[in-house]
């Protein structure tokens, strides 16, 4: 009972901790909706939300990047803090423009995928990774 109410996190907790955070939100990431993105990217290329004005298919093609090759290096734990730089801002630009001024149910996802990945930049991958395994 002691260590359930103790506020100390033991290495190995949190390794493991690390571990279900990256390879979770990683795998949901790239299944439900970075998968998605590249089956209807001839649909989606003409008018998807452009918020720095690249361009539609340019736009698509950096959430595409994020959302496919970024969240795999997060799952994988390969240069992670790097990968994850790109979704910390998807997340930023679908929560604080895109969903802007709508109700926090429409944006809720958003919030929780910014949450998870913002926590993962902070903390790193854990030592249950590949940058662990090569002691970054």
């Amino acid at each position: 009972m002691k260590k359930l109410l103790s506020t100390a996190c033991p290495a190995a907790s949190f390794n493991i901790a690390t571990f279900v955070l990256r390879v979770s939100f990683g795998l949901i990431m790239f299944f439900n909706h970075g998968i998605n993105k590249i089956k209807g990217f001839g649909e989606a290329a003409g008018h998807f939300y452009d918020p720095f004005h690249i361009g539609h298919q340019a736009s698509l093609i950096l959430v595409i990047f994020a959302e496919v090759f970024c969240a795999l290096f997060v799952v994988l734990g390969l240069f992670t803090r790097l990968a994850v730089i790109p979704l910390v801002i998807e997340m930023l630009v679908a929560v604080f423009l895109f969903h802007r001024g709508q109700s926090l149910t429409s944006h809720e996802l958003g919030v929780l995928y910014l949450a998870a990945f913002f926590g993962i930049l902070l903390m790193g991958p854990g030592k249950f990774s590949v940058d662990g395994a090569m002691g970054k």
